[in-house]
């Protein structure tokens, strides 16, 4: 079945893209549903298929030789991931797994190449998009470099609310489930550090925390508390 352009032609990620051009893309493309807490693809598997998400969360991690998880991004609708294919790589770096039911669109691997000469609008979307995973990743790192622990987890949640937050009643809050366990993986700290630091917030008013829900009542003062004021 064909893919209905208008459901995407308004996403960042096809912007500024003709007609004919995104007819074309679209066409090599399928949907591709994955229920919750299912893997999209897995750590080391063949990059066969690289993505981008039409609706839902995809939780991007990495599972290091000691056997611990990193949490890498959380992927939102009109963004790529699983782009290795884009790279030359030819296996998965990372799992991806849906925590809620997720749509995205599919490209066969094979294809890129062609798509990316015959289409330039594609490949530079897609760079983009590359591009600004880099800059986060390189952030994220210069925070566990260099700043305490209460500082990190103060950005990481302000950097989940940039990227997926809506308000709710009582503050900003998230489209998808956020546990403290995933802020700990994020953050390169442990679960009772973390723990620790959002019931400080809670009991202070800045936070509002349920079973895998975060709201963030204060956003103007957890960004002094991320700027280490």
């Amino acid at each position: 079945m064909a893919l209905d352009k208008s459901l995407v032609s308004s996403m960042p990620a096809f912007k500024n893209f003709a007609v004919e051009t995104l007819e074309k893309v679209l066409a090599q493309a399928r949907s591709q549903r994955t229920p919750k807490n299912s893997h999209v693809f897995e750590q080391g598997g063949e990059a066969t298929t690289f993505f981008l998400l039409l609706h839902g969360r995809v939780r991007a991690y990495r599972v290091t030789p000691a056997g611990e998880q990193v949490v890498m991004r959380f992927v939102g609708p009109g963004e790529y991931f699983g782009v290795a294919p884009a790279m030359s790589v030819r296996t998965y770096p990372a799992n991806a797994v849906a925590v809620v039911d997720s749509v995205a669109l599919a490209w066969p691997a094979a294809v890129w190449a062609a798509l990316a000469e015959e289409h330039p609008a594609l490949a530079s979307s897609m760079m983009r998009t590359l591009g600004e995973q880099l800059q986060e990743a390189q952030t994220r790192i210069a925070e566990m470099s260099t700043q305490e622990v209460e500082r990190r987890v103060a950005n990481a949640l302000l950097r989940l609310a940039a990227q997926g937050g809506s308000k709710q009643e009582g503050g900003v809050g998230f489209d998808f489930p956020i546990s403290r366990q995933d802020i700990a993986e994020m953050t390169g700290t442990t679960l009772f550090t973390v723990s620790r630091i959002i019931a400080a917030w809670e009991s202070n008013g800045l936070l509002l925390t349920g079973r895998q829900k975060i709201v963030i009542r204060e956003p103007h003062k957890l960004a002094v508390l991320a700027d280490g004021a």
